[in-house]
């Protein structure tokens, strides 16, 4: 008989360094912001409310200013993330957090960023993680039932992607661009018969989806050094580099998923998680497709460990780049 369950009440690491203690905000002081006011303030006051007056062509130009900027600062990367799943995720967190001089894109196909994260399994709402993915939910600060020597469970789902979104998306050498999918990768020889990775070609999803009723809809490129794929295992876009790398003959074959087995599974793709071929590096369940890792079904600790190790391999690679290339041609 198991232990009883004991709630996890202070979900502060001392580890955490500052970089990670990302303050909350309630007001961001922008140039021409003047106002203080709160909702306290707000509420009760409904028939004299008002919002401030705007023009349209404001909105318009509000965001397509930044999304161009964006599009125009990380047009040079130095990695790349496809996919915005709980590997991924956690892979931008751990870089951006160890790595803040890195420019870092996240690729994501779908609108809403989180994979397959935001629900347990089978529509459930708890999520499971094996220890020692524990740590990882407190480096992040999400707070947890723990079940004794093996597992914790998370409350809902949804409260972990939501909170590592959230710590994602606020480190300021992140961009993620959603609704945006991989279509290529971006190669060079490498010197040796084979090839290296240099970057990734994207279109808008939407646009990727209507290739074969459309023409003239060429892509965009990012060039970066290191990329890391976690698209997760075969499916309308997962899978994608992993098969790519068949299609132009960088891989002989992929190995396949096989069925699920938690305890061989969840080990192996930690284990797994590495650069497939020169700037590449491979984690989550897009490995499954490569080595023929098992399935895991509905537990996630291997996904944010993953991502942890993707992040220390692809920070590894980058500086041998860096010294391989020199400063003036990196």
């Amino acid at each position: 008989m198991s232990p009883p369950a004991m709630m996890f009440q202070e979900p502060v690491s001392p580890t955490i360094s500052k970089a990670a203690n990302l303050p909350h905000v309630t007001a961001v002081p922008v140039k021409g912001q003047t106002s203080t006011r709160t909702i306290e303030e707000i509420a009760g006051k409904w028939e004299s409310f008002s919002f401030e007056p705007i023009r349209e062509s404001q909105v318009s130009r509000a965001m397509t200013r930044r999304y161009f900027a964006d599009l125009d600062k990380y047009a040079e990367s130095d990695i790349v993330i496809i996919g915005a799943g709980s590997c991924g995720l956690s892979a931008a967190y751990c870089l951006a957090k160890a790595r803040p001089e890195l420019k870092i894109a996240i690729i994501e196909a779908g609108v809403a960023p989180g994979g397959g994260a935001w629900l347990g399994g089978q529509l459930f709402s708890a999520m499971v993680m094996r220890k020692p993915a524990d740590a990882f939910l407190r480096e992040i600060g999400v707070p947890y039932e723990d079940d004794g020597d093996h597992f914790v469970v998370v409350k809902h789902a949804a409260l972990f992607t939501s909170t590592l979104l959230s710590k994602v998306l606020q480190f300021p050498n992140v961009k993620l661009f959603n609704a945006t999918t991989v279509e290529d990768l971006i190669t060079r020889p490498d010197g040796n018969g084979g090839i290296k990775i240099a970057g990734v070609v994207t279109n808008w999803t939407l646009v990727s989806m209507h290739h074969d009723d459309q023409s003239c809809m060429d892509p965009n490129t990012i060039n970066a050094p290191v990329i890391i794929s976690t698209t997760g295992h075969d499916g309308p876009f997962g899978a994608f580099c992993a098969k790519r790398l068949v299609s132009m003959g960088a891989l002989q074959s992929l190995g396949g998923m096989r069925g699920l087995d938690m305890n061989l599974a969840e080990d192996a793709i930690v284990k797994g998680s590495r650069e497939v071929v020169p700037g590449l590096v491979f984690g989550g369940m897009e490995l499954s497709e490569i080595d023929g890792a098992n399935r895991m079904g509905p537990t996630f600790g291997a996904m944010a460990l993953s991502g942890v190790k993707c992040a220390e391999v692809a920070s590894d690679i980058f500086e041998q780049r860096k010294k391989d290339c020199g400063p003036e041609s990196f």
